[in-house]
């Protein structure tokens, strides 16, 4: 035992029993993530659904190899051994923790998954003196690093360019809805929005520093209401927007970032030249939310630019007339 781990074995101590039923639960542990993973896939991800029902049965496949085995060797109880009772033993990230991190994401995690597993059994087949009991663990080595492969295969197989096309679709859509819309709004309500205030108080104080604080307190605020109201406003079940917390993480930090652009100017203790600065750095983010709109939304540049600039000036104006009088 390893002091501060009293209840994990270390896995030199395991037996070659302990490692066959290791391989077992483990297999079985990875088949059922596949499955999890070919489930949340399935609606707007079809074909990658079908690559991870096919992994799946690989897993099954395996496992059932291996209780042969240990059924040959050991007999029919096979010992309760899990990935946690072994110190330094590799681990799994739980499934939650994965699922609402996009395709792509979980594509990689499957991939360090199969890598996971190759050297496990590598580091397996070292430890056994048992010939059968070597043999299997190195081919399932092999076909452990195989998957790839067994990947490729599958993607041919199910992921042809419609497929490829149609999930790139979704996914492009998933990203816009749940990162850009609501970055979008954050950007364009801490941009416009703050400007008012903020020009309100450096004319009418021609203080750099109380207009600073004033664009800082009205950015975070602005910020901390955008996020919470995103994440609030819609939990994405019934939209299909995306996890709540990523939208208002998203809407939040955008909505400050917006409105410090032109408050941070003020840290200039020369008035004017702190508002020359500002006003150059405002009209740079309305270009900038014209410029994602376009991107993103697919809206005209110049109709995007068109409403983004001369609202944005409309509200410069407001603040810079009720400061001045």
């Amino acid at each position: 035992m390893i002091p501060g781990f009293l209840y994990r074995k270390r896995f030199a101590d395991l037996s070659e029993q302990d490692i066959i039923a290791l391989a077992i639960s483990s297999e079985e542990d990875d088949a059922r993530i596949y499955r999890t993973y070919a489930q949340q896939l399935r609606d707007g991800y079809p074909a990658s659904a079908s690559i991870f029902d096919g992994m799946a049965i690989e897993e099954d496949d395996h496992r059932r190899r291996l209780i042969e085995l240990h059924q040959m060797r050991f007999g029919d109880v096979i010992p309760l051994i899990r990935r946690e009772h072994v110190s330094g033993f590799y681990a799994r990230r739980p499934v939650w923790l994965v699922e609402n991190l996009g395709i792509e994401r979980i594509r990689d995690e499957a991939e360090q998954m199969e890598r996971d597993a190759r050297q496990f059994y590598e580091t397996a087949a070292k430890h056994s003196k048992d010939a059968a009991t070597r043999k299997l663990l190195g081919d399932l080595a092999a076909a452990e690093a195989g998957h790839e492969e067994k990947a490729d295969a599958l993607a041919q197989t199910h992921l042809n360019d419609t497929a490829k096309d149609a999930e790139a679709r979704t996914a492009h859509r998933e990203f816009v809805l749940t990162w850009v819309q609501p970055g979008l709004a954050g950007l364009m309500d801490g941009s416009v929005s703050t400007l008012a205030p903020i020009f309100a108080v450096a004319f009418a104080t021609q203080d750099t520093w109380t207009t600073f604080l004033v664009g800082l307190a009205a950015s975070v605020g602005a910020g901390i209401s955008m996020g919470f109201t995103e994440a609030a406003s819609d939990d994405g079940a019934i939209s299909g927007r995306g996890s709540p917390w990523k939208r208002g993480f998203a809407s939040g930090i955008m909505t400050t970032i917006g409105g410090l652009g032109h408050a941070l100017p003020y840290l200039i203790t020369d008035f004017w030249t702190a508002t020359v600065i500002a006003i150059i750095v405002v009209f740079i983010e309305l270009w900038a939310i014209a410029w994602i709109q376009n991107k993103y939304m697919e809206t005209p540049f110049f109709r995007a630019a068109l409403q983004v600039v001369l609202g944005g000036a409309l509200v410069l104006a407001a603040g810079v007339l009720i400061g001045s009088g």
